[in-house]
């Protein structure tokens, strides 16, 4: 029986309140999560997993409600921490960083991780999914970098110029036997 996992990016975010954990979602992100919801719910999806950041969850909450469904919370799927603080780097300082850690997966800020230690840190917790809910439908809701780099374990011609396309939000139906990757196909139309 095969494991399908819906890798949901979160909607366009807030970056000017909060900070990274609590920042949640624009008028144009609780759009879409709603549009995300219309996309997903005919799939009968088993489990909802997501970030504890507030705009991971923001983004399937509406589809795990219309499901019954709880959300489980998972720390190490949050996104890469790139400083010791929890604070917002606007997208214009922080993909020439990101640019710099794909060239060099061990680089990081001070007080930051790595790409490398992000990929170990959320792959221990994905692969922990994948053997615990064998054969289910799970939505994992996510983050860019993180979700670029889980899916980059699988097969590594998904990297920064992959991550570089993606939209918030976007939509990865990956399907797997037991733990093989078998197939991955973007479900989100831009």
């Amino acid at each position: 029986m095969n494991t399908i996992i819906y890798m949901v990016r979160h909607g366009e975010s807030i970056k000017t309140e909060g900070n990274e954990r609590t920042r949640g979602l624009t008028n144009k992100g609780k759009l879409d999560s709603h549009t995300i919801t219309e996309l997903l719910k005919n799939e009968e999806i088993d489990t909802f997993i997501s970030s504890p950041y507030h705009r991971a969850v923001l983004t399937i909450k509406e589809l795990a409600q219309l499901c019954g469904k709880e959300i489980l919370i998972y720390e190490e799927l949050k996104e890469t921490r790139f400083s010791n603080e929890d604070m917002i780097i606007p997208d214009k300082d922080l993909y020439p960083i990101v640019e710099k850690m794909f060239i060099d997966p061990l680089f990081s800020l001070h007080g930051g991780e790595s790409i490398s230690e992000c990929q170990t840190r959320s792959m221990l917790v994905f692969n922990e999914i994948l053997k615990k809910f064998i054969g289910n439908k799970i939505a994992i809701g996510t983050h860019g970098l993180v979700m670029t780099l889980m899916i980059n374990y699988f097969d590594s011609k998904y990297g920064y110029e992959f991550l570089m396309q993606t939209s918030k939000p976007d939509v990865y139906r990956m399907e797997f036997n037991d733990e093989e990757l078998l197939e991955i196909k973007r479900l989100w139309k831009v």
